[in-house]
């Protein structure tokens, strides 16, 4: 009997392939009697070394002979196990969304024991990413990475898209922003836009997050100009799909950038505005974030008080919602305004307790560095020349170790501060100016 049969895509029918020889030799039949004279041996042969796929008729007949599910040959998942599988991930993902991180990997480990050497790549694809997302967000960032190198080997298939090879690189591209290697980071956003721009696929969502993502890299290499064009399409992007999450999260960096920018008032009012779209969401810990965004802007406009508010109610989510980085986040700012009001025992027990709950923590350096400035400033205050030393040579190496040349200049400025307390006046000029002209834009 003739089949019509497509031309299996790379790596698509030898999986199929490899099931039904498995399966054949199983039952304990040679491809004769596999055929059972509907088809000729050497189709069987060619199906079994993946030369060409067989129709959806002919896969199902071959799963009557091999007393298997259809869908099973197919793809390697039976319909039971498939259904069973896309729960437990629609479940993990929305565990990660909820920020229950921990309980998200374990969600997801299950689901990829599960389909291990089912040869199911898009269930498996799913997984390691979904697995690898939440772990970076509980700040296991190379474990992480490792995942997704996997899943970007995997996602080289003929059977995916663009973009999905552009959800993976635009994950990697976050690892790599939390590790502080944002020349690396700014090459995969770039990577990730171009293959979802390519593929020509609806997926303005991706389009969205890459974006906003990048934007943190230009913020970091004080390209605010960028940093806001990407903003912008990402808004954009956002608003005319209508999803909150997104709109909120790019409010999230448009806050930010007026900030760095001196543009306080602004940064409140998108400050603001993202905090209402969470509160809506029900996403407590993103609000307890704009909650520490609202009290440093609101620290910066003045409001002494309120700030510490806002700093406090900070700390209270972080609590609730079980997120140590954040805490220590909010405590470092306390920190900050018991050092402005020359509270120094009050600034170095907060600002220690900022530290211990940030030890470890790569994708946290950003707050290292002011916490051991602060802790640095206290101790100096008090007398404490050579523990004050320590501290601000901590923040300097944690800074350089952030590529974050503004963090690195508040380190100069302190150790020419702590240089000038000893008498010192050479080495503290010397350090101011190092700040100075390290802080000095450049144009051509």
């Amino acid at each position: 009997m003739n089949e019509t049969a497509t031309s299996p895509k790379p790596g698509d029918g030898t999986r199929l392939g490899e099931r039904v020889r498995s399966l054949r030799i199983a039952c304990g039949l040679t491809q004769t009697d596999l055929a059972a004279g509907r088809f000729s041996k050497e189709y069987i042969s060619q199906i079994e070394r993946g030369k060409t796929r067989p129709t959806e008729e002919t896969i199902a007949w071959l799963a009557q002979r091999l007393a298997v599910d259809p869908a099973f040959l197919s793809v390697g998942v039976s319909t039971e196990e498939r259904t069973k599988v896309e729960t437990l991930l629609a479940r993990a993902e929305a565990l990660s969304e909820a920020h229950e991180d921990m309980e998200a990997v374990d969600a997801f480990r299950e689901a990829r024991q599960i389909v291990a050497g089912t040869l199911a790549p898009s269930l498996e694809l799913r997984a390691l990413a979904g697995e690898a997302w939440a772990l970076q967000q509980h700040g296991e960032i190379r474990g992480a990475i490792d995942l997704l190198l996997e899943a970007r080997a995997l996602a080289e298939g003929s059977e995916f898209s663009d973009v999905d090879r552009a959800d993976v690189v635009f994950r990697l591209g976050v690892c790599r922003y939390k590790l502080s290697s944002i020349g690396t980071a700014v090459a995969l956003f770039d990577e990730a836009l171009a293959l979802a721009e390519r593929s020509g696929l609806p997926c303005d969502l991706l389009r969205a997050d890459v974006l906003g993502w990048r934007s943190r890299c230009h913020r970091r290499q004080r390209d605010y100009v960028a940093a806001r064009e990407d903003v912008e399409r990402a808004l954009e992007l956002a608003q005319d799909l209508g999803d909150r999450r997104a709109i909120a999260n790019t409010y999230f960096q448009a806050s930010h950038i007026a900030q760095r920018q001196g543009h306080w008032v602004l940064s409140r009012n998108y400050a603001q505005r993202a905090r209402e779209l969470y509160q809506e969401l029900n996403d407590e810990q993103n609000v307890g974030r704009l909650l520490l965004m609202l009290g440093g802007i609101t620290l910066l406009l003045g409001d002494e008080e309120r700030a510490v508010e806002h700093l406090k109610a900070s700390f209270a989510r972080a609590l609730e919602t079980d997120s140590p980085a954040d805490a220590a986040q909010a405590l470092g700012g306390l920190a900050a305004v018991h050092l402005r009001r020359e509270e120094y025992d009050q600034a170095d027990e907060t600002a220690r307790k900022a530290l211990a709950l940030l030890d470890g923590r790569e994708d946290f350096l950003h707050e290292v560095c002011p916490s051991q400035l602060v802790l640095g400033r206290a101790l100096m205050e008090r007398g404490r020349l050579e523990e004050a030393e320590e501290c601000f040579r901590a923040a300097d190496a944690a800074a350089e170790q952030l590529a974050s040349i503004s963090h690195r200049t508040e380190a100069w400025v302190a150790l020419g501060d702590l240089a000038a307390r000893r008498g010192r006046d050479r080495d503290a000029a010397r350090l101011y100016r190092s700040a100075a002209e390290a802080l000095q834009e450049i144009r051509f």
